[in-house]
């Protein structure tokens, strides 16, 4: 199979504390989803996990065995909590190391400005031993990469520029279409049809996401397979059932 045609897998694991104890709302799942899914990368598994180093090493070694990437996002800043590169270099069983490429980075930066490199700042400059740069145009404090692991930063306009800076280098395969309706009736309604929809196209997946609209139940239908020819036959044979059941439905964008 080449690798155009290959499915490219990936997870994603969540790194903060802000974040479970919902002080922070994470911003950054959403839009990663988004972004690996129009390079054609599967978003296949999520984690959110604490500050902590056990943790931390369990869900990369864990996660980086199974997938093709793992992006982490969070604890990559100058605080004693900011334990992600020390626990990813642990994982690998790396020696955590002070990266000069990143330390000149970080030296030209603050040079001239009213802040100082100062040793707590200096931690950003720290990677797993031999890891390749992932450049920040914004902050400058860099992220990284040991093999098929991705680390970012946990601010969302950071993570973002990162991402942006590593995107280009990444392996991709086939990409997941989407053909999608908004039906005016609950799922109990129509679950029958999407079973049966279901079975005989077994290559794609459908999705059913119910909500409120003006006081009236309705119900999402997203149809998804990287095969747009059957996808589309798929979806057809929906509109159909649609049509004979007499359910009134919009077709998304």
């Amino acid at each position: 199979m080449s690798e155009e045609q290959a499915i490219v897998r990936s997870a994603l694991i969540i790194i903060g504390n802000e974040i479970l104890s919902g002080r922070t709302q994470d911003a950054n799942l959403n839009y990663l989803a988004k972004q690996l899914t129009a390079l054609g990368i599967q978003l296949s598994e999520v984690r959110a996990i604490r500050d902590d180093m056990e943790e931390i090493v369990s869900s990369v070694n864990s996660l980086r065995k199974r997938y093709d990437y793992v992006f982490t996002t969070g604890g990559i800043g100058p605080t004693h909590d900011d334990i992600t590169c020390e626990s990813i270099a642990k994982a690998f069983g790396r020696k955590y190391v002070l990266n000069l490429k990143a330390k000149k980075i970080l030296e030209d930066y603050y040079d001239g400005s009213s802040n100082k490199l100062n040793e707590a700042r200096l931690r950003m400059a720290h990677t797993p031993e031999g890891a390749l740069l992932v450049d920040n145009p914004i902050s400058k404090a860099p992220g990284f990469i040991v093999e098929n692991v991705i680390v970012l930063a946990g601010i969302p306009a950071v993570m973002r520029a990162m991402f942006e800076s590593v995107a280009p280098t990444l392996r991709t395969g086939r990409r997941i279409l989407s053909k999608s309706i908004s039906v005016m009736t609950g799922e109990g309604d129509i679950a029958s049809v999407l079973t049966d929809i279901q079975l005989k196209w077994d290559s794609v997946e459908i999705g059913s996401y119910p909500f409120v609209k003006d006081g009236n139940y309705g119900t999402s239908l997203v149809l998804r397979s990287s095969n747009i020819k059957i996808l589309e036959l798929a979806y057809e044979e929906l509109l159909q059932n649609m049509d004979q059941i007499s359910v009134l439905y919009e077709v998304e964008d």
